[in-house]
């Protein structure tokens, strides 16, 4: 009867190790397929050692390496249940759900710490050591390595709470120790950072959790930056804000919407000090649309005659400004003379129109004109150049090039017309403009003015439409030019009441 209960368990019992270690196999391929748990040959050994614990216990009565066999399966079980941490913990919870990449070094510190609670469980429970001895006799030790590492651990939690608190992440452009930076990389121990200048700092955490962090990027990249101008006490404010408005608008970088704001933010000893607040869409590019914006400023103010006061405690002489001093008059006036518009006048009108008008500055990529707008004034190139373009069915075509000596405008100094293109600064230019106001008086004083600008007008229209009277006869054209010439007369006489 013994032998054959003997011979019974010696069957049973590699019977039921196996049987053990295949549900234990299931059960590792379920957690794999289900949620994604990576178990290896270590979670083989302790399917193993689970097998032969069960059987050893339930059909071998008395074997003698029970204990040994309990101990190999819970330090083989602790691998288990590092693996479940890393996956539920570290990569569901953190990565997948609250997006936060925990590093790697934070991960195996767990891990060791897991197994090593585990071991002294084994040695405490199983093999009766006392651990408060074994750690009393390593404290010395200990107390060493804890200074040395100080600063490292410092480190180690500051990333650990950078990582969990996400002030920023990869990609964000910050504010750092009056540094615009963008976070480049994030390890367990520093923080790498780019500058603008494409400097790199690595920064540790440490040092990071004791500053104040502006994140341009949070909760979205588009964010609003600022410029500051201070203009003369003569100026009047709601003016000066237009024509920053106007300004910021018009430069590259600037969002459309929200619109450009400008604020009277104090009065200073020097001058009254405005302040414009413009958006942009990314931070990347803060040190060029901050350019953009203080050169279209300075090119607007100059137009708007507004001046940027020196400080009061400087003395600055110049002479007064008079309406006809300007710095490039013969240049002015030789691009004047090669107008063929302006070809019925003499000296005498030349120099009440350079007297009489204004010199502009625009620089490269503002708009002189816009097509479509209201206008009834012409643009001189004096200096510069700049693109002619057209917009129909919602497409913006480049139609030409105006070079230094040529105009744009004429048809609505002339008859009042709405601008017909878009003039766009190719590169800096100076312009100057004549009014409608300041040619009415010379068209009232020049009497045979009229009737060159008329027959000038129907010249052009002719050229214009040579295909169409190719086939007309030599009468038939002269009368046709006439027509033209009286309707631009008749056209010219309204709008200056002549």
């Amino acid at each position: 009867m013994d032998l054959s209960i003997m011979t019974a368990s010696v069957v049973a019992a590699p019977v039921a190790a196996l049987l053990v270690y295949l549900i234990m196999l299931a059960a590792g391929r379920w957690l794999k397929q289900s949620a994604g748990v990576r178990l290896g040959l270590m979670y083989q050994l302790f399917g193993a050692a689970v097998g032969i614990y069960v059987a050893a216990v339930l059909f071998v009565p008395g074997f003698h390496f029970l204990r040994e066999l309990a101990a190999g399966v819970v330090l083989t079980g602790a691998f288990f249940l590092i693996a479940l941490v890393r996956r539920l913990v570290w990569e569901s919870y953190f990565q997948d759900r609250r997006q936060i990449l925990i590093p790697n070094l934070i991960r195996d510190v767990v891990a060791l710490t897991i197994f090593l609670v585990v071991v002294m469980l084994v040695l405490s429970v199983g093999y009766d050591v006392r651990i408060p001895g074994l750690l009393a006799g390593s404290g010395i030790a200990a107390i060493v390595i804890g200074l040395a590492l100080q600063d490292l651990l410092g480190n180690i939690f500051a990333g650990l709470v950078i990582q969990t608190g996400r002030p920023f992440k990869v990609g964000d452009w910050l504010l750092v120790d009056g540094r615009h930076v963008e976070v480049v990389e994030i390890h367990w121990r520093s923080t790498r950072l780019r500058t603008s200048d494409d400097v790199y700092l690595d920064v540790p955490h440490n040092q990071l959790a004791r500053q104040t962090i502006v994140n341009f990027h949070y909760l979205r990249p588009r964010h609003a930056l600022r410029v500051r101008v201070q203009l003369e006490y003569e100026a009047q404010p709601n003016s000066v804000k237009e024509v920053l408005v106007g300004a910021a608008a018009q430069a590259k970088g600037v969002l459309r919407d929200p619109p450009p704001e400008a604020f009277l933010n104090e009065f200073g000893d020097s001058g009254i000090e405005y302040e414009v607040r413009f958006w942009v869409d990314h931070h990347a590019g803060h040190s060029q649309t901050l350019d953009a914006v203080r050169t279209n400023i300075w090119y607007a103010l100059s137009r708007a005659g507004l001046k940027i006061p020196f400080p009061i405690r400087t003395v600055h002489l110049q002479p007064a400004d008079g309406a006809g001093d300007h710095r490039n008059a013969e240049a002015v006036r030789a691009a004047l003379r090669k107008q063929e518009l302006l070809r019925g006048l003499d000296d005498r009108h030349i120099d009440v129109l350079i007297e009489n008008s204004t010199v502009q500055q625009f620089c490269r990529g503002e708009r002189l004109v816009e097509q479509g707008a209201e206008g009834d004034s012409m643009l001189l190139l004096v200096r510069g150049q700049a693109n002619v373009e057209v917009t129909r069915d919602g497409k913006t075509v480049s139609v030409g090039t105006l070079n230094a000596g040529e105009c744009c405008g004429e048809m609505s100094l002339l008859t009042g017309e709405k601008r017909s293109a878009r003039v766009v600064a190719a590169a800096d230019c100076e312009v100057i403009e004549i009014r409608h106001d300041v040619f009415k008086k010379l068209i009232h004083a020049e009497s045979e003015l009229k009737n060159y600008l008329g027959d000038l007008m129907a010249k052009r229209r002719m050229q214009t439409e040579g295909t169409l009277l190719a086939n007309k006869t030599e009468s038939e054209r002269d009368t046709i030019r006439q027509k033209y010439a009286a309707g631009f007369r008749a056209r010219l006489s309204e709008w200056f009441k002549l």
